[in-house]
């Protein structure tokens, strides 16, 4: 059982009040009701560029045992929470994503009575009217796939299955392997952090304690953060190799000599592609051609420039 813990949340232009103020109220409740806790909730702004949504979230410093800090310059998703780690007061840590609701009265109470001696994990749930969202990218996409699978789910690969919106971890393990800060573009952060725990012999307790994604980006915007985590993706796929599907289906189109053919289709069919996925109806499996397409085009791209140095 847990009785003291520092609760994370890294945020950029988003406002979050009501998250904080939600899971700080749960913890007030375990106190009064005779629970001995000692908790502490420290956001950090990781360069908001909107000075309402700084106004606004300013309001968390008033709130018990809460903490908003505002650093200037956007250092990226690792290193922000490698920031709150070190910042952090107690043994345990848990980490949620500032956009993401709690949907649960026991939510902290959950992680706090999980039987998970190292780190925990508590998935996520979609939500939203499926009328109004029907043409959302994001929303496709993240209800078509396994992020938002149970717990027992989740169990058959731990690592795999891993996600940093919502865990929970023992400070000492975070400080000795903190998160990899080259991961300065959206996305990756998380299969790279579930290897280190895989390689490190970290386990990882799969609970059914969600939060609720709800706020879903417009098509334009989502199609931007793809693409900066495809770019992201290709500067560590060595690294990755083995834990993302695009990285082994372009290794698959490689052996088969068919990489620069994939890479060519995507630059001729880009435009039309990318109308559709930013359109009112976007197709998923388009989206994933795309993905693994740009991912070619970026490996061709590297393959040209190093023939020269090859034959000299």
């Amino acid at each position: 059982m847990i009785s003291e813990i520092s609760i994370l949340m890294p945020c950029r232009d988003n406002e979050c009040y009501d998250l904080v103020a939600d899971i700080s109220a749960q913890a007030e409740s375990l106190i009064r009701s005779g629970r001995p806790l000692r908790y502490e909730i420290i956001v950090a702004d990781d360069g908001s560029t909107s000075q309402a949504v700084i106004s606004r979230n300013r309001r968390i410093d008033a709130l018990p045992e809460c903490t908003y800090i505002v650093r200037g310059r956007n250092v990226g998703r690792a290193a922000i929470r490698n920031f709150l780690a070190r910042t952090a007061s107690y043994g345990w840590l848990l980490f949620m994503d500032s956009d993401l609701k709690v949907r649960s009265g026991s939510f902290l109470k959950n992680y706090l009575d999980a039987d998970a001696p190292e780190t925990a994990y508590g998935g996520y749930t979609i939500s939203g009217d499926a009328g109004k969202l029907r043409g959302n990218l994001r929303y496709r996409y993240e209800t078509r796939y396994s992020r938002n699978a149970s717990a027992e789910e989740r169990r058959k690969r731990p690592y795999d299955m891993f996600h940093m919106s919502n865990f929970a971890i023992r400070r000492d393990i975070m400080l000795a392997h903190p998160l990899d800060e080259r991961v300065t573009r959206y996305g990756h952060e998380d299969l790279l952090f579930g290897k280190t725990l895989k390689k490190a012999g970290v386990s990882v307790t799969h609970i059914d304690n969600p939060l609720s994604f709800e706020d879903f980006e417009t098509n334009a915007s989502f199609m931007a953060k793809t693409e900066e985590s495809v770019i992201m993706l290709h500067e560590l796929r060595d690294e990755l190799r083995g834990y993302s599907a695009v990285i082994a289906a372009a290794d698959k189109l490689g052996r088969m000599r068919l990489m620069p053919l994939a890479a060519a289709l995507v630059r001729i069919l880009a435009k039309p592609i990318k109308n559709n996925l930013t359109g009112n109806n976007p197709s998923v499996l388009l989206f994933n051609m795309y993905k693994l397409g740009m991912f070619c085009s970026l490996e061709n791209s590297k393959t040209r420039r190093q023939k020269p140095q090859n034959a000299s």
